[in-house]
């Protein structure tokens, strides 16, 4: 027996509202469904996850996903939760971030299959590029009352006064061609069912309203919203004050990505366990019952981080990853530093003390280039002495024997770089150039 697809999401606290029938519907027929997608980064982030969950657990309950890139949207601004409008892009960056976001999304989604609910990649812009005004009127315009559109939150929000420029016409019908790509796809590809944040509940029920209206009150299409995901404060998820997190290893890498898991609060790791991995409700509540007898081990976080970054990511990733997290917390070796790539190596390290060193100067005693007044790792060459003397200085994770030993090309980690550590928590780096 396949899964029930609604009581999966309802469990893992992913289901916010549910048009009525819809439950009924998919639990006698494989449905098609899809769910829309911004394309204007060519990378998603973590705050498109809970969407993306949702179309995986879709088609492991055996139905048919549908990811939509709003290449003509994308050109457009949505008002719902937005403040601005959205920068209009050119098609060829849309399609290079279409098969950016594919590739990414491919490691939830299987579009490979011979199964009948393998899952499908398609663009608006394909349907819509050469669709004429006079046409969207008549099609599409007659069918949706300005009254019924006025109506929706998103837009009297606008309206009241939220965005210091009010609403373009331009936004205003953003709400009709999200409904014409259900009505497009429901005539085309079958698809009965709509998917999305619970911010886009106004313009997926104008979905509906239009098939309805356009092909009669017999048809059945639907609409499912997850919740718009938060931290237990109240604020944004997935915001930290350097920006997003990508899912792009180039724009967050997986030290960071892992580091943000890792780092959650205990109540938010009870809800995010469950939207953001694969493991099923026994698994869960076992987990979070050994969490809650001693929160201090963390443990919860620790398998939240682990499974995410593997299915983001990979193994490798992750192994990377934890032994970055190792490094930083004095456990790591000459070795586990070695294996880190440079963006990894640059990520731990972002926001500890670095200073340059020309390279002309290696080949010289270790006292003579961390006392320099440019290198100032130490207050004074006595200093470091003692330090060395006790034990208290290591070289790229590796106690530093004598003061005095030289320091070399074969020393530096990915061809440019020294660690210096002072005590246990105390580290400096070194970019030689």
């Amino acid at each position: 027996m396949k899964k029930n697809f609604v009581e999966e999401l309802r469990w893992r606290g992913m289901l916010a509202q549910i048009m009525p029938g819809t439950e009924e519907y998919l639990n006698t027929h494989m449905v098609s469904a899809y769910l829309g997608t911004d394309p204007t980064a060519d990378s998603l982030h973590i705050g498109h996850l809970c969407g993306i969950m949702m179309l995986r657990h879709l088609q492991r309950c055996g139905h048919k996903p549908y990811l939509l890139v709003g290449g003509a949207t994308g050109m457009i601004g949505d008002p719902s939760g937005k403040s601005q409008e959205r920068n209009l892009l050119d098609s060829d960056t849309l399609y290079h971030n279409q098969e950016a976001i594919k590739r990414q999304v491919a490691k939830f989604l299987d579009f490979d299959s011979t199964e009948p609910n393998k899952a499908e990649l398609v663009n608006n812009y394909d349907w819509m590029k050469d669709f004429t005004f006079l046409d969207f009127a008549r099609q599409v315009g007659k069918h949706i009352t300005v009254n019924y559109m006025m109506a929706k939150d998103s837009v009297q929000k606008r309206l009241n006064g939220e965005a210091r420029d009010g609403l373009s016409f331009t936004e205003f019908t953003y709400q009709l061609l999200q409904g014409y790509d259900f009505l497009y796809q429901y005539q085309h590809y079958g698809v009965r069912l709509q998917l999305g944040g619970n911010d886009q509940w106004g313009n997926m029920t104008t979905g509906t309203e239009l098939i309805r209206r356009t092909l009669g009150n017999e048809t059945e299409a639907y609409c499912l919203t997850c919740p718009l995901i938060t931290k237990a404060d109240g604020k944004k998820f997935g915001k930290t004050e350097s920006g997003n997190i990508w899912l792009d290893p180039q724009r967050t890498t997986p030290y960071a990505f892992y580091q943000f898991w890792l780092n959650v609060s205990d109540d938010d790791a009870e809800r995010y366990i469950k939207i953001f991995t694969d493991l099923d409700k026994d698994t869960i509540d076992a987990l979070v019952a050994e969490h809650r007898q001693d929160p201090g081990r963390r443990s919860l976080q620790k398998r939240l981080a682990e499974e995410v970054t593997t299915m983001v990511h990979s193994a490798q990733d992750l192994e990377m990853a934890q032994e970055a997290t190792a490094i930083l917390f004095g456990k790591g070796t000459k070795d586990s530093l070695r294996k880190l790539d440079e963006a990894t190596l640059l990520s731990i390290f972002e926001g500890v003390p670095q200073f340059n060193l020309s390279r002309d100067l290696l080949g010289q005693p270790a006292v003579d280039l961390f006392t320099r007044d440019d290198v100032k790792v130490f207050a004074s060459k006595g200093e470091m002495r003692k330090l060395v003397q006790g034990g208290g200085v290591s070289l790229n994770k590796e106690k530093l024997a004598a003061f005095d030993r030289v320091v070399t090309e074969e020393d530096l980690i990915a061809g440019k770089y020294l660690l210096v550590q002072r005590g246990k928590k105390n580290y400096y780096l070194v970019t030689v150039r």
